[in-house]
């Protein structure tokens, strides 16, 4: 099978930037990187500092994976179709349950219509589909400017938010 590299506009921290890590769909590492591998490709190689594992969406993240993957410079979460929602779990699951704090990327058929709420379970970098116009992908990482449900970036919902600023309110003095 010959060695596949794709690149792809690439935003991280909600800035546009080069391409660093290109995917490899290959079945061995390749000599040098920084490359973005399969999982098993990764762990083969022996988690080097050149590679980073991409997850596929039906990978389950045991505690001991978990550990594994503390290692990696960053992490890739594979969208394989827009339908596919299990890499949001995956996101989530690294940030809160695992405490990762590194890069995680959205990578495979990443639309710009999920961003916001990818940002919203952890993910901080995202591998745009060819036909996604970058400035459009910036705008919708701000389509919202609140979230309701809880998130990686605000663990209450709206409801606990606007009470506490209720309080906040009534606790302040009266202006004269």
């Amino acid at each position: 099978m010959p060695e596949q590299t794709v690149t792809r506009p690439l935003i991280v921290d909600g800035r546009p930037v080069e391409a660093d890590w290109a995917r490899h769909d290959d079945d061995t590492a390749p000599a040098e990187g920084p490359a973005l591998v399969r999982l098993d490709v990764w762990q083969a190689a022996g988690h080097r500092a050149d590679l980073a594992p991409w997850l596929p969406s039906d990978t389950e993240l045991t505690p001991e994976l978990a550990d594994e993957l503390a290692q990696a410079p960053l992490i890739g979460v594979d969208f394989p179709k827009f339908t596919d929602g299990r890499g949001y779990s995956i996101a989530r699951l690294l940030r809160e349950r695992y405490g990762y704090s590194g890069q995680i990327r959205a990578v495979g058929d990443v639309l710009i219509d999920q961003l916001f709420y990818l940002s919203r379970c952890g993910v901080n970098a995202f591998s745009l589909r060819e036909d996604q116009i970058v400035e459009d992908a910036l705008n919708a990482l701000t389509t919202f400017s609140r979230g309701y449900q809880p998130g990686t970036d605000d663990p209450q919902p709206l409801f606990r938010r606007r009470l506490r600023e209720l309080a906040g309110r009534l606790r302040e003095p009266a202006l004269a």
